[in-house]
């Protein structure tokens, strides 16, 4: 009854030097992934007819260039905070 949106925001840290990090951003629809950024990849990536539209279109505008921030931000302000867990 109904339709299932999660998106998930994760910081991997491979190490405590902070060179290491990567930032994922996944936008999942009824349990499926349909689009999902990567620090790493530096865009974002469709996994779905949806989700490669989406990509198109948002790695072309101010999106991606906020999300790009995000690995600074997100994962960089908190892994003080992730690393004494």
């Amino acid at each position: 009854d109904g339709y299932f949106h999660q998106r998930v925001e994760q910081c991997l840290y491979s190490s405590k030097d902070l060179q290491g990090i990567e930032f994922i951003d996944s936008y999942v629809f009824n349990k499926a992934e349909y689009i999902r950024f990567n620090s790493t990849v530096g865009k974002y990536v469709g996994y779905t007819e949806h989700g490669v539209k989406n990509a198109e279109a948002w790695n072309k505008g101010p999106v991606l260039a906020q999300e790009l921030g995000e690995l600074e931000r997100f994962c960089k302000g908190n892994a003080a905070i992730d690393y004494s867990a």
